[in-house]
């Protein structure tokens, strides 16, 4: 009775562009949508993991938001793989990858390239992946890049994901962190600081946790723009606020920037301000 009020409640404070949702894709999003998910309204954060106390409540609300929704049908996927129902999450996906889920998709190429749940099959996770990055997911993407060709047979190919990305780049933040490092590190293409920074830049104006870690890097080491050792600070701890581990190391490489070694070159101790 509690969590049908609360779904009541989620529903009456959740804004008006929320499209008139149900209460039971409210309370769905609220505790299994993916942050990565392009079907995602802007004012839905997610989660990155579905945590464990909200695996049953997960399931309850987006099996029953799931028949008008494809992204509930989505998330119900998540909650049932948090759940270690295996069969039940490639189903879910399964169907949503069938009402158009590019994030869906993703998670089905994974199952495919792995074996997970599934046979093992890299032309279908590669079909996936396709599907997905031609929808504009950056997931699709990066895990395209990342795998061969058709049984094996062709290498990735990072040119072709750098080009996908630079599409999907223009609204989507994954995409241009993602491309952000193909850019920095000159993959598929020329290396160019400048134009990784821009595109950090731009995700970290959206809150993206590794997009604000480089960007902290950028600004310390001046990659691609000004040097400035303050923004670097504030980004960083942006990042760590969000959860970044790399940001909060660089943070306390920060605090303390000197390492005293001992003859065998092991740390002793560092010193801090």
């Amino acid at each position: 009775m509690r969590i049908y009020l609360l779904a009541i409640l989620l529903a009456l404070a959740a804004p008006l562009s929320a499209h008139a949702q149900s209460a039971d894709l409210v309370l769905c999003d609220r505790v299994a949508a993916d942050p990565s998910d392009p079907d995602k309204p802007a004012d839905v954060k997610g989660v990155a993991e579905i945590a464990a106390s909200d695996v049953a409540t997960a399931i309850k609300f987006c099996k029953q938001a799931a028949s008008s929704s494809r992204r509930a049908m989505f998330a119900l996927g998540r909650a049932y793989a948090a759940n270690r129902q295996t069969g039940e999450a490639i189903a879910a996906w399964r169907k949503a990858a069938d009402k158009g889920s590019s994030a869906a998709m993703v998670e089905l190429g994974v199952a495919y390239g792995t074996g997970a749940g599934v046979a093992k099959d890299e032309a279908q996770a590669r079909r996936l992946f396709e599907k997905a990055a031609q929808a504009g997911n950056p997931r699709g993407v990066s895990n395209l890049a990342a795998i061969g060709g058709a049984g094996g047979a062709a290498p990735a190919d990072p040119a072709q994901a750098r080009a996908l990305l630079a599409k999907s780049a223009e609204t989507n933040a994954e995409a241009q962190y993602q491309l952000g490092l193909m850019l920095s590190e000159g993959t598929g293409g020329a290396q160019d600081d400048v134009a990784a920074r821009a595109m950090f830049e731009k995700a970290a104006a959206q809150n993206h946790p590794g997009a604000l870690e480089r960007m902290g890097a950028f600004a310390q080491e001046g990659r691609g723009g000004a040097k400035d050792k303050d923004a670097a600070k504030a980004y960083y701890e942006r990042a760590a606020a969000l959860g970044d581990e790399d940001a909060k190391k660089a943070l306390e490489r920060l605090r303390c920037p000197y390492a005293i070694k001992d003859k065998q070159g092991k740390l002793v101790t560092t010193l801090c301000f």
